[in-house]
């Protein structure tokens, strides 16, 4: 498995000084989400992405590309508009940032692009149609530009579930996307034990988020402050065949990130160092 940490949570950090930040650490996985600080994918020029490219290179980091970002597309609204708005002028705005998305990650080398559904505030008859449509238009825009496209069931949002991801893929078939899995979101969902829950999800995984969470409650947390059994998941994952991207997501941890990514290494070094004993 691959170590790796969220753009998400080093806000505070020009871009350049995040990514020497955790090489330095041994981190070799960056998920970067194309934000208003970290190539904004609306205002970067063509030469700061090119020089973003060549410093990943000469750190060795490999790329996935996260699109998370809050208020990118709306000042007033976290995360909106979705796929499940209705507007379809404002729709359109979702497409095409998650199509500048996609061409970003072309251009730095990455070989996925993750993506969610947003919250159906509407819910009615249309809301299957919608939801169907819009993850079938967006993974065909990411393919486009020969990347992977991987879905993140999200709490609260049209799709929250695991199990409501494998009903989204049955229902599209081929032009389904793989799956992103935020290990904390199964705890705030709470989708059962996680060692029975990963395993059968392991073949569609192009990538894995990981932070600490409590039972039913929405929250990013450093590692030892909630439920999260770190061993347990990345063991099981581990054992099941995984050998792709673990990143960790503190969000909210962008004030002390060198603190935060910090305590995700000693977390994962402690797990792989009983491992193998």
């Amino acid at each position: 498995m691959q170590l790796g940490y969220h753009t998400s949570g080093l806000q505070n950090h020009r871009l350049d000084e995040a990514l020497r930040l955790l090489a330095d650490r041994g981190v070799c996985v960056v998920a970067l989400t194309p934000d208003v600080g970290h190539l904004d994918p609306f205002c970067s020029s063509a030469r700061e992405v090119d020089a973003i490219a060549a410093l990943l290179t000469q750190l060795k980091l490999t790329v996935v590309i996260e699109t998370g970002a809050r208020f990118v597309l709306d000042p007033q609204h976290k995360h909106e508009p979705t796929l499940m708005t209705r507007d379809a002028a404002l729709r359109a705005r979702r497409f095409d940032y998650y199509r500048r998305c996609a061409v970003l990650g072309r251009d730095l080398g990455a070989r996925v692009v993750s993506f969610w559904s947003g919250i159906d505030h509407l819910p009615g008859p249309d809301s299957q149609q919608l939801l169907r449509d819009g993850v079938r238009i967006t993974c065909a825009a990411i393919r486009d530009q020969g990347l992977v496209p991987s879905f993140e069931p999200e709490p609260g949002m049209a799709v929250a579930t695991t199990a409501q991801w494998r009903q989204l893929r049955s229902d599209l078939g081929a032009e389904a996307p793989l799956l992103t899995l935020d290990i904390g979101h199964l705890y705030a969902e709470w989708e059962g034990e996680p060692l029975s829950v990963i395993p059968p999800l392991v073949p569609f995984l192009a990538q894995t988020h990981l932070e600490d969470m409590r039972r039913g409650i929405h929250e990013h947390l450093l590692p030892g402050t909630g439920e999260v059994s770190f061993s347990t998941v990345l063991n099981t994952l581990h054992d099941s065949g995984y050998r792709g991207p673990v990143c960790f997501e503190l969000s909210r941890h962008s004030h002390m990130a060198p603190i935060a990514v910090d305590t995700c290494i000693r977390i994962w070094r402690e797990v792989l160092s009983a491992a193998r004993r």
